[in-house]
């Protein structure tokens, strides 16, 4: 199933050097994995509460690519570079089938049969 890494970046007041090192790298960590971006920072018409900052959606085919790149040495060797100069918050979550039903969802969620629970490293 594919799967996204989603990231809530905080704009900085200035944009270090490093973040822009980072940018420049992170494809080629991405690579081994068939991670690709699908948002990469633009504007967020924010429809609902308060949205201080960007967004950037990564796309892997599978949950499991995903956190095996986010683990990655090659990963872990940049990401200081972002992390240390942009607040944010990581996930990463499972997409949904072609077949997906929300009223079928419910129905589940309503019977106590599909309660989902946070995934924890």
């Amino acid at each position: 199933m594919t799967a996204y890494v989603i990231a809530h970046l905080r704009d900085p007041a200035e944009l270090h050097p490093q973040v822009l090192e980072y940018m420049e790298r992170i494809q080629a960590t991405m690579d081994p994995f068939s991670g690709r971006f699908v948002v990469h920072g633009g504007p967020v018409d924010v429809r609902e509460g308060n949205w201080p900052g960007s967004v950037v959606i990564l796309q892997f085919p599978s949950a499991e690519n995903a956190r095996n790149w986010y683990e990655s040495a090659a990963y872990q060797e940049i990401l200081p570079l972002r992390a240390d100069h942009l607040a944010g918050e990581v996930i990463i979550v499972e997409g949904v089938g072609p077949d997906h039903d929300s009223a079928a969802m419910a129905a589940e969620l309503r019977n106590g049969s599909g309660v989902r629970q946070p995934v924890t490293s």
